[in-house]
């Protein structure tokens, strides 16, 4: 057997550096995996000298601005894809999370490794409704993310309605293959290498594939699952993304996952999930000390018995 490859996450981040950095510090904790981090752009001066210095930790230094249901969260992503590839290291997995995720179960290093070749993340078939998103050119305005009530949610509403009756007020006249299929899910992914190297190798080979998404709604919830599920490794798909979220209940919380409190901890250890979000430090700071202190710490103790294991073994 050869040596174990080291695994490269990849993070999208926009606040908190101090909660990230405890996420990073949980991730490199037994020395496995690289950190490879995009700071949105509206917070780059702020953050960028704030996030955790260390040799397998890469904060990227061209950002682009990510907003809800616009295409920079997409164009976050293939940026971090690429800064992986062209590392010219050789990684098992590239697992894609963001700066309000912690590790919430320890083994998920030995989860990867017995399952070389398999992609994690959630998946559905899009249904009628929801190729509207696709298949009409969403303005910039309707794109953006409203949490109360607002004009803007009804003229949306208003659009998919007169889809789903067979009228497009607005459509998307880029080209697409009859052939290929729509699927959504949560963004959060992990891709064997191989996989991570062939959707970048398809996108430069299919430019026509990036200009089809760029005026979709939420292309971040469908981009690479429309892309996996229509490759040679769509049987590869495990329909797990191990990612423990909490959904809202209200209108305007109903789409979006919320912040975890002390209160969810039993909910997020009975999921069985190796990783969940969002946490807030703002919001409630304890539970985020709690699995730091459960996962993190485990961690370095592990390291410090190996260590004084070894000193006894040699004599020293």
């Amino acid at each position: 057997m050869g040596i174990a490859r080291r695994t490269a996450y990849i993070l999208q981040i926009h606040k908190n550096p101090d909660q990230v950095n405890t996420f990073i510090q949980q991730l490199i904790a037994e020395d496995q995996a690289d950190v490879f981090v995009h700071i949105d752009r509206k917070n780059y001066e702020n953050m960028n000298r704030k996030i955790l210095k260390n040799p397998h930790v890469k904060v990227l230094r061209q950002s682009v601005n990510c907003e809800w249901g616009d295409i920079g969260q997409v164009d976050a992503t293939l940026l971090l894809l690429k800064e992986v590839i062209f590392s010219q290291n050789e990684y098992d997995f590239v697992c894609l999370r963001s700066g309000q995720d912690l590790l919430v179960k320890d083994g998920f290093k030995s989860l990867l490794t017995e399952n070389r070749g398999k992609i994690y993340m959630n998946y559905r078939k899009m249904d009628d409704q929801h190729l509207g998103f696709m298949k009409m050119n969403w303005a910039k305005a309707a794109r953006r993310r409203y949490t109360a009530a607002h004009p803007i949610r009804l003229y949306r509403r208003l659009l998919l309605i007169f889809y789903s009756k067979g009228i497009n007020l607005s459509p998307n006249k880029n080209s697409w293959p009859k052939e290929f299929l729509f699927y959504k899910g949560s963004q959060w992914f992990s891709v064997p290498f191989e996989v991570a190297k062939y959707m970048l190798n398809f996108l430069e080979d299919n430019p026509w594939y990036y200009t089809f998404f760029e005026h979709t709604l939420v292309p971040d919830e469908s981009f690479f699952q429309t892309l996996i599920m229509n490759s040679p490794y769509k049987h590869a798909v495990i329909n797990n993304n191990q990612m423990f979220l909490k959904w809202g209940e209200t209108l305007g919380e109903r789409n979006s996952p919320q912040n975890l409190k002390m209160g969810d901890i039993q909910a997020i250890e009975e999921s069985n999930d190796y990783f969940a979000r969002k946490f807030d430090e703002n919001v409630d700071s304890r539970v985020i000390d709690y699995f730091t202190e459960k996962i993190t710490l485990k961690h370095v103790q592990k390291k410090r018995t190996c260590l004084l294991n070894f000193l006894e073994d040699t004599g020293r």
